[in-house]
């Protein structure tokens, strides 16, 4: 499944590229927002909370809830509902300290 027009980021490019999340490498189309990439991939699973380790992934998609939130290019707390993918990104699982 694929997001094709999104509110905040509508998807301009149907240029496919490839992106590495947690060491695997997946296709995405460049534009789209990360956590539409990750959905197309079955990667369901953002971040883990810090207290109880549970499992978090898109909620809202829209940059509000915070549970779509992973390391992006060595930066922290990155939304991925609106952020756009780019090729050579390097994604990984956030886990609360």
């Amino acid at each position: 499944m694929r997001i094709s027009n999104h509110q905040i980021m509508p998807v301009k490019s149907s240029k496919l590229v490839k992106i590495q999340v947690d060491g695997k490498e997946i296709e995405a189309y460049e534009g789209e927002p990360i956590l539409a990439a990750l959905w197309a991939s079955e990667i369901l699973v953002c971040r883990e909370t810090e207290k109880l380790k549970e499992k978090r992934g898109g909620f809202c998609g829209i940059g509000r809830c915070g549970d779509c939130r992973m390391i992006v290019n060595g930066h922290r707390d990155v939304y991925t509902c609106s952020t756009p993918v780019e090729n050579g990104m390097i994604i990984k699982t956030q886990k609360e300290t």
